[in-house]
């Protein structure tokens, strides 16, 4: 029977074609579909959840009892030793594992919270008008179940490391056992459980590996102002740079070729610093949205493959009625239109984990480039380049609106990660759908070459709209500028008006598609850039309403006035002086007071000068130590006082209104000048 478009008449064709077909040729048999039923596992969630919460318990105030006997012992102490303190956010000397693993494990929850029929292990078959209110008591119910094993790692006590390890083993063992005993579910995929469970199981692991190490190590002392790191941090600011060597004419256009293509590849690569420690804070925001990349990342394959799985088993002869019905014929031969159905359905599938490949990695190198510009920012504001983050002059004092951002960091780059990646695996699958659809497979049959037909039928636009560029380009460089004695200038002006003025409404055509490219590139950029919170998407004049950007800038001034190395460096010498006491707190007394002998050579003197002028130049600046100063403490306004620059009008102003109001006073000495500042 012949299927034409000019002899098909959909009602009466179908009904006899439908019926003759099916008298002939049965149904065939499928084969059954695999159903999957909740699985119980051996052991119990809500029993292990009670007892584990028990032992927590249990734990946290065996571990008060021994801090506060550390309190009482110590006296002094400099580090965080409370089980009210999680960890000190603040400190770029600690071993950032631990703190990473617990907002892996927390965050994990959380995506699992998304799909999960009870939000809560302690009731079962949750009715679905209490569900919503019990994921937001989940939310909270996460943290405090992981919040021990943060504790356990900060207290730096071997009973906590003892502790950590019976609680990470338990929360390892314990989960291990219930994906082993239940691997499949019946929620989205039937593996999708096991699968979003490896993070946290990893997670454990590690903290099941890393407790016992510290175990044997031992308490860590040199942590915070006790380490070396700050001082070493001051001496390579404090030291000489070599200048590099002269080159010559042509190696110097081969090395910067050179260094052209490196310095491109290591802006993309985060390669680690010996003077330079990741903080802690932006170290948990990187590793939680690598968790979150791969969560977001098996959400979008489960809930699309086994769909695309499902459709392409079930096409069958019925296909080419259906078809039919729309007016669409691919063949005469029915068997011939399902394989054409199932390669095209499979070019989708293929299509889309193209797309959600790419997305990834997109999504990994704007990750890493981000830690590159982290490093970068957080340098730049040590040194006092604040023009070159925020693009105008700012105070890095800690605000209530920083703190709040430097708070949620974490998480607001966890939820745009997530949603960056969603954004960019459909445009990306859209743009494989226009390729592979619209030119690759026309091309590869010879047949339905729309795009090139229209292309076609317009080459004489194309044609001139090139031919114009290209004249216009040419004409610029041979006839419209002229080069006399080594400058430039505009030659043959009658002719440059002449062609203004005729390439007029051609250039208007050039206009309208570059407008569109335009919004192409500017659309694809966003969107490529839609999981990174250090730089912003609209203008330099806008970025206060790009709200992601505004978080990230808030959170650098508080870590950058909080955690500033050479302020650091300055705080543990003082506290050293403090603990020592004694014969070196009296010599470093009788120096800065100048009880010196007079004997002194001059090399003593010149280095004694040159160290105290170096103090000055890192400490000048310093926003932390700002409200210490003698000077400042007597002005009225400090909130016109940018940056603890000395140069600001304002703040001038009120050092002469100081000036006039001491004038009666005896003027004090330059050593105790010295030390006021």
């Amino acid at each position: 029977m012949n299927h034409s478009k000019d002899k098909f008449e959909p009602f009466e064709y179908s009904y006899y074609d439908y019926s003759d077909w099916y008298s002939n040729n049965p149904e065939p048999t499928k084969p059954p579909k695999e159903v999957i039923s909740p699985c119980d596992p051996t052991a119990s969630d809500a029993i292990f959840h009670i007892c584990i919460l028990s032992i927590s318990l249990v734990i946290m105030l065996i571990l008060a009892a021994l801090s506060r006997r550390n309190k009482l012992c110590q006296g002094f102490t400099r580090g965080s030793s409370s089980i009210f303190s999680p960890t000190n956010f603040l400190d770029q000397t600690q071993r950032k594992g631990v703190v990473m693993a617990v907002f892996g494990l927390v965050f994990s929850k959380l995506a699992l919270l998304v799909i999960a029929p009870d939000p809560l292990p302690f009731s079962k078959d949750t009715p679905a008008e209490i569900k919503e209110f019990m994921k937001i008591i989940a939310i909270f119910y996460y943290p405090v179940l992981y919040y021990p094993l943060m504790v356990c790692s900060t207290l730096q006590h071997k009973a906590g490391y003892v502790f950590g390890t019976l609680l990470s083993i338990s929360h390892f063992g314990v989960q291990l056992w219930q994906k082993l005993d239940c691997p499949k579910t019946p929620e989205l995929y039937k593996f999708y459980s096991l699968l979003a469970s490896l993070p946290q199981l990893v997670c454990l692991a590690y903290l099941c590996v890393q407790f016992p190490f510290l175990f044997f190590r031992g308490t860590q002392s040199e942590e915070d102002l006790d380490s070396s790191y700050y001082t070493d941090y001051v001496k390579s600011l404090l030291k000489k740079k070599k200048k590099p060597a002269a080159l010559s004419s042509t190696s110097c256009d081969k090395a910067t070729l050179v260094e052209r293509l490196l310095n491109m590849l290591k802006s993309y690569l985060y390669l680690p610093e010996k003077v330079f420690h990741f903080p802690l804070k932006l170290a948990v925001s990187v590793f939680v949205a690598l968790v979150a990349i791969y969560h977001t990342a098996l959400l979008l394959v489960v809930l699309v493959v086994p769909t695309l799985h499902i459709v392409r088993a079930g096409i069958d002869e019925n296909i080419a009625f259906l078809l039919l019905g729309f007016g669409i014929v691919l063949s005469d031969d029915r068997m011939e239109v399902v394989k054409i159905v199932t390669f095209y359905t499979w070019l989708l599938e293929v299509c889309y984990l193209c797309a959600l490949t790419l997305s990834c990695v997109v999504s990994l190198v704007m990750l890493m480039r981000t830690m590159v510009l982290h490093r970068s920012n957080l340098r730049g504001l040590y040194k006092g380049e604040i023009y070159n983050l925020y693009n105008s002059q700012k105070s890095l004092r800690p605000s209530k609106s920083g703190v709040v951002c430097w708070m949620g960091l974490t998480g607001y780059q966890a939820a745009i990660v997530c949603l960056g990646m969603v954004i960019q695996t459909v445009v990306f699958f859209i743009c494989f759908l226009f390729l592979v659809f619209l030119i690759i497979i026309p091309i590869f049959y010879g047949r339905n070459l729309i795009v090139f037909e229209i292309a076609g039928k317009a080459w004489p636009g194309w044609v001139t709209v090139v031919v114009v560029t290209v004249l216009q380009h040419v004409a610029a460089k041979f006839a419209f500028v002229k080069k006399d004695a080594g400058t430039r200038d505009l030659n043959n002006r009658e002719s440059l008006f002449l062609l203004t003025y005729l390439l007029f409404l051609i250039n208007t055509v050039v206009g309208l598609i570059v407008a569109i490219w335009r919004m192409v590139i500017t659309a694809l950029h966003n969107i490529v850039h839609l999981g990174r919170v250090d730089i912003s998407l609209l203008h330099h004049t806008a970025e206060a309403y790009d709200p992601a950007f505004h978080y990230y800038t808030h959170f650098l001034k508080v870590e950058v006035s909080q955690s500033h190395p050479v302020m650091k460096a300055f705080c543990g010498l003082l506290l050293d002086i403090m603990v020592v006491g004694g014969q070196v707190g009296q010599k470093i007394r009788d120096a800065e007071e100048g009880i010196q002998e007079s004997s002194q050579s001059t090399s003593t003197s010149s280095r004694r000068i040159r160290s105290r002028w170096q103090l000055v130049y890192t400490l000048v600046n310093n926003p932390a130590l700002l409200g210490s100063r003698k000077h400042f403490q007597t002005m009225q306004s400090l909130e016109s006082i940018l940056n603890g620059s000395p140069k600001h009008r304002k703040q001038t102003s009120s050092r002469r209104e100081v000036g006039k109001a001491s004038s009666t006073e005896p003027a004090p000495s330059s050593d105790s000048q010295d030390k006021t500042d």
